[in-house]
């Protein structure tokens, strides 16, 4: 197996999974509040996993030859980017005057942390224009072990970024939970997710 190849996997699969998303987001704020969170990066990364294998064996081609189904993708991802954008903005008002408590945040059940980080993934329309679209046209040129190795790559930065941003999350949780500090996040992830949305837009209209 090709070590450079490998390490250029994780290079871009990094590039692509670490700029603040909805999956990351969701991500950090079930570390912070220690809510699952270990099974919330592992959901994340395995299915992260299935969309890069698919991309970079076959599914990238598909998806970027067929712009009828690339621009389903983009318009549900957008209106995803905007519902996720306004429930961030909502938690920032709530974090103002009315912080959750603890019992409030872990009385969540674990099918409902479950379904959310699907959500986050699977109607997460970055997912599959960075996983499958442009990994996927990458990987595709490799062959052979190189493209194994490449997948290898991308797949372990995955996992090695939602751990990491999960357990650190949990650990910096009694600071990152303070009112202001949540504050900051809800609103930085809303105006994230809001330009995103907006960037989109811009794209559909002049595809």
């Amino acid at each position: 197996m090709n070590i450079w190849v490998l390490l250029q996997g994780f290079g871009l699969g990094a590039s692509m999974i670490i700029p603040i998303g909805a999956q990351n987001a969701y991500v950090l704020n079930q570390g912070i509040k220690r809510n699952h969170h270990l099974m919330t990066a592992t959901i994340c990364s395995f299915l992260d996993v299935f969309f890069i294998t698919l991309g970079i064996f076959g599914g990238g081609a598909l998806l970027s030859s067929n712009p009828i189904l690339l621009t389903a993708v983009t318009i549900g991802g957008i209106a995803f980017l905007i519902f996720y954008g306004f429930l961030s903005l909502k938690s920032a008002i709530r974090t103002n005057s009315q912080p959750e408590s603890q019992t409030e945040m872990m009385s969540r059940g674990r099918k409902s942390v479950i379904a959310g980080a699907l959500a986050v993934t699977v109607l997460n329309p970055h997912l599959y224009l960075d996983t499958v679209v442009i990994l996927g046209s990458i990987g595709g040129q490799f062959e052979g072990q190189d493209r194994i190795a490449f997948a290898i790559g991308t797949m372990t930065a995955s996992f090695v970024w939602f751990y990491s941003l999960s357990v650190g999350a949990a650990k910096l949780g009694p600071v990152l939970s303070k009112p202001r500090v949540k504050r900051a996040i809800d609103m930085i992830v809303a105006i994230t997710m809001f330009t995103i949305a907006v960037l989109l837009f811009k794209e559909l209209m002049t595809s």
